[in-house]
């Protein structure tokens, strides 16, 4: 057995566990994976971060000095996660291996390329990059009595995204298990139902909430992709006049999603809070 320091963090309750292994030494398995993620035998978490340098990590890129390497809680590797880049930044600072000061900006390299995190007194925001429609999907969920339509939206990692008339369709959704899609995604999806505010747009910033069952890890209180896939959606069917800016409300917390462009393309950033919450070691089975 092999002994490992770890720190877990969290982003409004999107929880993970981190090791720094900035020169690649560290081999964990998905098996392992799994093991450290489990809330009743190991730490547990939604996902597993690794923080690596670009230069030790085959999928690194040049063009930024840390790349994020992510795990879902079933051991399966993920392009990305907007809370877990916040966070991953928080444990960068804390344990040293980058110094920056409020208003600096980190480029960190994911599997969806690289995600320019900005860093604030209090809270983190990270521009998502570009993002696209994707395919409109059947979505069927224990709780609802019909599927009912959802729409794709691609951020890096993939979405659908189902509107739900009012809060108490939204608290019936039985989570614990996948959502069914049709047509079934090759590489599945993160699914997220969403209820709008009432009313929608207040100063200029619409509101909606959201649940989520992220794939490869199941409901969980936040995501931060998932947050901004909400946000575009419900833009999408609003149509011109709908605003850029968004406040989406999740069990664990509120985010800031907003949309502006870079060039020809539009980008979306997400903000919110990141916190590491406590340090310890575990042995690896």
């Amino acid at each position: 057995m092999a002994l490992i320091e770890f720190t877990k963090g969290h982003g409004t309750g999107n929880d993970f566990v981190l090791v720094s292994d900035p020169e690649g030494r560290l081999d964990v398995s998905p098996d392992q994976i799994r093991y450290l993620c489990d809330r009743h035998f190991g730490i547990g978490g939604d996902g597993f971060i690794r923080a690596i340098r670009s230069s030790a990590h085959p999928e690194g890129d040049d063009r930024a000095e840390w790349f994020m390497d992510y795990w879902n809680a079933d051991g399966t590797p993920a392009e990305m996660c907007g809370n877990g880049v916040r966070v991953y930044v928080h444990f960068l600072i804390a344990e040293g291996l980058i110094s920056v000061d409020p208003g600096d900006s980190i480029a960190i390299a994911t599997r969806a390329g690289i995600k320019d995190v900005l860093v604030d007194a209090n809270e983190y925001t990270v521009d998502l990059g570009g993002w696209r429609l994707a395919e409109e999907r059947l979505v069927t969920v224990p709780g609802l009595d019909v599927a009912r339509p959802g729409l794709g939206i691609d951020l890096g990692n993939p979405h659908v995204v189902c509107a739900l008339a009012h809060d108490g369709e939204l608290e019936a959704l039985e989570l614990t298990s996948a959502p069914r899609l049709d047509p079934v995604p090759a590489s599945g999806a993160n699914v997220e139902f969403v209820v709008p505010r009432e009313p929608l747009v207040t100063d200029g910033i619409a509101e909606v909430r959201m649940r989520v069952h992220e794939r490869g890890v199941g409901e969980t209180l936040s995501c931060g992709t998932g947050t901004a896939a909400a946000a575009l959606a419900f833009r999408h069917w609003g149509g011109p006049g709908m605003p850029d800016d968004w406040r989406v409300a999740v069990p664990g917390g509120t985010l800031l999603v907003s949309m502006f462009p870079v060039g020809d393309i539009e980008h979306v950033s997400l903000s919110g809070p990141a916190e590491l919450v406590y340090r310890g070691s575990i042995d690896l089975p």
